[in-house]
């Protein structure tokens, strides 16, 4: 009983693990998931907010392949034991040990246990590297590990191959429970039977067995060759160069990086993934747009906050230091941009900006650069979009942080203004650090100043507020910050309301 109950277990995690090895690859698709939520044929808000959860799809998916992993590999350890001690003097082709109560532990030197073995230990290195604070330490860890999992599909392709495990190919022949030659029906049976019975149920011929046929490629080889023909997409697509065309040092720490790419198209809301030889010629880095290129300007930027090792050595390359032995020659002969390669655009959750009556950006610090291209399209006269109102709430410890985008909000509201519609943008500023405060003095910032609030946000007040003021309406709540503000934001869309506004909540995630 114990012998096959071990067997199904290992033949059922098998099936569980080769079904999530080939549904993890599916999140990864960027270029797909993103050409998919901007044709006409996925309408519904529902399925693309679906779309958005691929990187939780695919979190949710490596821990199932790490779980049942687990269990298979218990169920593999059990089944040697057994195997050892219910030997078959019958079936010989069947025993793993030599003899009757050797415990032999030959799965470890044979093919599928040696990549049985390996594959453990690259599972176990990309989820221990995969955890949130390996991420935050160092990113290369991640990322260098992450990548062994080309090897461990060719692994994978090869673990079934050895041919542990064994079927039997003749049952009509040598059905279960026949009598072969030299045994008798009162040796089988403990009774008489008579001599036709008997005859019928002889064994016409040995048993025969030979391994399972693998089937793990049927299962991976579909995923495995569309996330190929991707990355093929991805690279064609990403060989040329980009031009750096502007390069601006901000307070706190920000660069702001202007570049220009022959046939680069772009949406709102969208990232790209960049790759700086210079730096790391296998490291890629999300960055979501903050300015998307135009009929009348071409260039497309980003904002990236100097955090890590990876962007303190990239901005020591875009703005070096000044050598003092250097000779003042112009400006256009001193700079010499290093090489860029972007891959995109891709989709997220700030798309969905423009397909809400009502929406709410919440941005903290640096997390403002995914509704910064959204203030641009507003400011450039884009048109076609259901946005009615939109609330804009913008959370900094440090007041320089505002001068990031000082001048976009301070051009919008002016639009806006002198179009005749005050209320469609809702500005409000918080700076948590009321120590340092100091005003924005400047009287091109006026329309900031009023606006600008010391403290953190009352979210509960601010969101009774929004819903009295859009009764029975869909608002659509984006955020792009720490975690304690989306784990409020969130908990305060699931919750009911008696004005009947439905919030939804939509979180930004680079996957």
């Amino acid at each position: 009983f114990y012998l096959k109950l071990g067997l199904c277990i290992s033949r059922a995690s098998a099936s569980v693990l080769n079904l999530n090895c080939s549904l993890v690859l599916l999140p990864m698709c960027r270029s797909l998931l993103t050409f998919v939520r901007g044709t006409h044929t996925v309408s519904s808000r529902e399925t693309r907010r679906l779309l958005d959860k691929s990187k939780t799809f695919h979190v949710a998916c490596g821990v199932a392949i790490c779980i049942f992993s687990v269990v298979h590999v218990s169920a593999h350890l059990v089944n040697v034991v057994n195997f050892s001690v219910s030997y078959s003097d019958d079936f010989p082709a069947l025993n793993l040990a030599r003899f009757r109560g050797e415990v032999r532990h030959k799965c470890l030197h044979i093919l599928p246990g040696v990549t049985g073995v390996l594959l453990v230990l690259i599972l176990f290195l990309m989820f221990t590297s995969s955890s949130y604070c390996v991420r935050l330490s160092n990113y290369e860890i991640f990322w260098y590990t992450h990548n062994l999992f080309i090897v461990f599909y060719i692994i994978l392709m090869v673990h079934m191959v050895g041919g542990a495990l064994k079927y039997q190919t003749n049952l009509e022949v040598h059905p279960p429970g026949c009598l072969r030659a030299n045994q008798s029906s009162t040796e089988q049976q403990g009774k008489e039977l008579e001599q036709g019975e008997d005859e019928e149920r002889r064994c016409r011929e040995e048993a025969h067995f030979q391994p399972h046929y693998p089937q793990t490629w049927l299962w991976v080889s579909g995923p495995l060759c569309l996330y190929c023909a991707e990355r093929f997409y991805r690279y064609i697509r990403s060989c040329d160069p980009v031009t750096i065309v502007t390069v601006i040092r901000h307070p706190c720490d920000v660069i702001e990086l202007r570049m220009l790419k022959k046939n680069f198209k772009a949406r709102p809301g969208q990232y790209i993934v960049l790759n700086c030889p210079g730096v790391s010629s296998f490291e890629n880095h999300p960055f979501t747009l903050t300015t998307c290129p135009t009929e009348n300007k071409k260039t497309f930027g980003i904002h990236l906050r100097v955090v890590g090792d990876w962007t303190e050595r990239f901005t020591q390359l875009l703005v070096p230091e000044p050598r003092i032995d250097l000779e003042i020659l112009p400006m256009v002969q001193q700079r010499r941009y290093p090489k860029l390669y972007v891959d995109g655009p891709f989709g997220s959750p700030s798309e969905e900006v423009f397909n809400y009556s009502v929406s709410v950006c919440v941005a903290g610090g640096i997390g403002v650069t995914p509704f910064a291209c959204v203030l641009h399209a507003l400011l450039d006269g884009w048109t076609g979009f259901r946005l009615q109102r939109l609330y804009f709430v913008w959370v900094c410890r440090e007041i320089q942080s505002f001068y990031w985008f000082a001048e976009l909000l301070c051009a919008v509201h002016h639009k806006l203004w002198q179009e005749n519609r005050p209320d469609y943008f809702n500005l409000k500023l918080y700076v948590s650090q009321a120590d340092i405060l100091q005003g924005m003095s400047e009287d091109k910032y006026r329309p900031l100043t009023s606006r600008l609030l010391v403290g953190r946000p009352k979210w509960k007040l601010l969101f009774d507020e929004i819903g009295k003021t859009n009764k029975h309406k869909r608002v659509g709540v984006f955020c792009c910050g720490p975690k304690g503000i989306s784990r409020t934001l969130h908990r305060l869309c699931n919750s009911a309301r008696s004005s009947g506004t439905t919030f939804e909540f939509n979180k930004e995630s680079f996957s």
